[in-house]
C-alpha cells in the first residue's frame, strides 16, 4: 500500500496531472461548443431539409394512455432516434477535430525533428571539417619544423 501511495505522489509531482487537468477543462469547454454547433446550427439545417426537428424525432412503440379529460395517464414508450443521431453528429465532429489537431501536431513535430536532424548533421559536418583543417595545419607545422622531406 505504501508503494502505491509513493508511486501516486511521484505521478502527481511529475506535472502530468496539471497537463491532464488542463486538457480535461479545455475538452469540456470544447464539448459545449460542439454541442451548441450541432444543436443550434446543424440540426435546425438538417431539420429544414426534412421539414421537422430531427433531434425530437422518435418512433412511438407504445402510444400514451389518455383519460377522458385528455390528461396523460401513462406516457408513451418511444425510441428517440433523433437524440441518438444528434449524439452521433456530436461524436463525429469531436473525433474529426481531434484527428485534425493530432495530424497537425504530428506534422509540426516531424518538421521540428527534421530541422534538428539537419542542424545536427550540419554541426557534425562542420566538426569533421574543423578536425580535417586542424590535421592539415598540424601536418604543415610538422613539415615546417622538420624541414622539407620527401613525401612517400
Amino acid at each position: 500500500m505504501r508503494k502505491f501511495f509513493r508511486e501516486f505522489r511521484e505521478f502527481i509531482q511529475r506535472g502530468n496531472v496539471l497537463d491532464l487537468a488542463t486538457g480535461i477543462i479545455i475538452g469540456g469547454a470544447f464539448n459545449a461548443i460542439v454541442k451548441s454547433l450541432v444543436n443550434d446550427i446543424l440540426m435546425p439545417l438538417i431539420g429544414l431539409l426534412g421539414g421537422k426537428n430531427i433531434s425530437e424525432a422518435a418512433l412511438v412503440l407504445v402510444p400514451a394512455v389518455v383519460n377522458d379529460a385528455g390528461e396523460v395517464v401513462e406516457n408513451a414508450v418511444t425510441l428517440n432516434y433523433g437524440a441518438f443521431l444528434q449524439s452521433v453528429i456530436d461524436f463525429l465532429i469531436i473525433a474529426l477535430t481531434i484527428f485534425v489537431i493530432i495530424k497537425a501536431a504530428t506534422a509540426f513535430r516531424k518538421k521540428i525533428d527534421a530541422l534538428k536532424k539537419k542542424e545536427e548533421e550540419q554541426a557534425a559536418q562542420e566538426a569533421a571539417q574543423k578536425v580535417e583543417d586542424l590535421l592539415v595545419e598540424i601536418r604543415d607545422l610538422l613539415k615546417k619544423e622538420n624541414g622539407p622531406e620527401e613525401e612517400s
